[in-house]
């Protein structure tokens, strides 16, 4: 369809953003049943949301992706599977928790947390709330990559973590319902 690699991929990154958008106007026009305030700042916006998610992807592909592929084969090489996994979480962990959206995310729920009366409404209360957001959501990517990595080289099936988790889930249920039924007695 398109030619130039730079006209693909902010094509690519307007299909990345069109959910997330889709999912913001279906709330506030059928859900919150408002206009949407201030649409002209809201085009723009998504302009330079798509111009600066190519720009950014532009910038990983030509610096970053190219390093990293490297040293995962050379951690491949060197037969080190704890460095392999090691390098995995840690990407994944960096990248998630530089990540430009979750840290708008994770400080626009700590004010939502703050105005909630959830947490204090001081900026060092606010601070500690998005970071903590922000350090989990980390560790939990992190951990998926991690477990991604070792599903790919162990040869497993895609259902063994699935179902080793859905089991964790099944478990801790099974034990709080038992401890729920043991405290009403």
């Amino acid at each position: 369809m398109f030619n130039n690699p730079f006209i693909k991929q902010l094509f690519s990154s307007f299909l990345d953003l069109a959910p997330i958008l889709a999912v913001v106007l279906v709330f506030q026009v059928l859900i919150i049943r408002q206009p949407v305030p201030d649409i002209g700042s809201l085009i723009a916006g998504t302009l330079f949301v798509i111009l600066g998610l190519t720009l950014f992807i532009q910038g990983l592909e030509q610096s970053l992706f190219p390093i990293g592929e490297s040293m995962a084969y050379a951690f491949a090489r060197k037969g080190s599977l704890f460095w392999l996994l090691t390098f995995a979480f840690c990407l994944g962990f960096g990248a998630a928790v530089a990540e430009p959206a979750l840290i708008a995310v994770a400080e626009k729920a700590a004010n939502i947390a703050a105005n909630g009366k959830l947490i204090e409404p001081s900026d060092a209360a606010k601070a500690d709330y998005a970071l903590g957001l922000r350090i989990t959501v980390a560790l939990s990517i992190g951990l998926a990559i991690l477990v991604g990595v070792l599903r790919i080289i162990r040869g497993w099936p895609v259902y063994y973590p699935v179902f080793f988790r859905l089991c964790l889930y099944c478990h801790h249920d099974a034990f709080r319902a038992c401890r729920d039924h043991w405290h009403r007695l």
